[in-house]
């Protein structure tokens, strides 16, 4: 059964285990093509946004701004082309590289259906951010939306326990997490401490 667009995105957002198991035959040039009409209505709703975001704050401060700085609102267009460009070959870029390194969990925990079958589960997965994820305050429900269909994902199209499937992506998310919190703190420890404040009479100096 070949499910259209409309189909797909109702499916993934509402019934995704239902819907993971009439895409098992899919290609990857099947999911990838669906990937790419709901990635592009995310970059079109983010170049939008961050346009008319530019020429309103661009207006709200035109009154400080010397005349010459004006010529700044014909950025708008080009904001959007540029934030269009990111978001699209970001998003197809990205989803490859999380596709390959969730597969290695996957792996590890036991699935066996081949590394197609997670990137297919990324990208189908990909649904409730890239039609959510640019609405304040809503996109943080989608992120955590998305990662529980990709679990659902990774689980039917690899035909393993849903606890394999939540360990493989749990752990491709918080190992990354962790070694950037790591190299973070590090980064700052070393960083050099300025000399300490201190005032007559205070703290070291026998003050009373």
């Amino acid at each position: 059964m070949v499910l259209s667009i409309g189909e797909r995105i109702r499916g993934f957002l509402f019934s995704p285990s239902e819907t993971f198991d009439t895409s098992k035959e899919d290609t990857i040039g099947d999911a990838f093509k669906y990937y790419v009409v709901i990635l592009l209505i995310l970059a079109v709703i983010v170049a939008i946004i961050g346009a008319v975001g530019f020429s309103l704050i661009l207006g709200m401060f035109s009154q400080y701004l010397p005349p010459e700085t004006l010529s700044l609102a014909a950025m708008g267009p080009l904001l959007a082309v540029v934030l269009f460009i990111v978001v699209l070959v970001g998003g197809i870029i990205g989803v490859f590289i999380d596709g390959l390194w969730i597969h290695l969990w996957v792996y590890i925990v036991g699935g066996r259906k081949g590394v197609g079958q997670t990137i297919k589960a990324v990208m189908y997965g990909a649904t409730p951010y890239c039609l959510l994820g640019w609405i304040p305050i809503v996109n943080f429900i989608a992120e955590i939306w998305m990662i529980v269909v990709a679990i659902l994902g990774v689980r039917q199209l690899h035909e393993i326990s849903t606890g394999k499937a939540v360990l493989a992506v749990i752990l491709a998310i918080i190992i990354p997490a962790i070694i950037i919190v790591a190299i973070v703190a590090s980064v700052m420890s070393a960083l050099p401490q300025g000399p300490m404040c201190t005032w007559p009479g205070g703290p070291g100096l026998g003050g009373i």
